[in-house]
């Protein structure tokens, strides 16, 4: 298993905090930075879709939230041939701020060339999301 993301990986998200892209923007999803994140507007839901630019099976996703502001209740959906994302599998996060790991059961595997990770609710009274860390895990296809 190695990490899907790479240069050629585009990043989109559902908002940035006060629109400080310089701050809190996406770009800090992938920095590996411990003292950058991306950090969302309030509201629910948040999301983040990641193009991978080429067809890949994930295995893993690793996800790094400070406590506080951690997605509750997590949907991954997945790109179709028929250019639609599609429900792949739902993961529901602890409330604490160490990395964690969200295993793609067997069965939930396809090949993409890109996933939406919806935040269909949050931790935070206002429906903020802050993420350190995000890293995709598989192979390509």
């Amino acid at each position: 298993m190695t990490s899907l993301l790479n240069a050629d990986c585009r990043l989109k998200v559902s908002s940035v905090l006060n629109k400080e892209t310089a701050l809190y923007g996406k770009q800090f999803l992938t920095d590996d930075s411990e003292e950058t994140c991306w950090n969302s507007e309030a509201g629910t839901p948040q999301f983040i879709v990641i193009d991978f630019g080429r067809q890949v099976n994930i295995d893993t996703i690793q996800l790094m939230f400070q406590g506080g502001f951690v997605g509750k209740t997590c949907q991954v959906q997945r790109w179709t041939d028929e250019g639609a994302f599609v429900d792949m599998t739902r993961f529901y996060p602890d409330d604490i701020n160490p990395l964690q790991k969200f295993s793609i059961a067997e069965a939930d595997r396809h090949i993409t060339s890109r996933i939406k990770i919806i935040f269909e609710s949050s931790t935070d009274f206002f429906g903020r999301i802050t993420v350190y860390k995000l890293d995709i895990l598989g192979q390509d296809a």
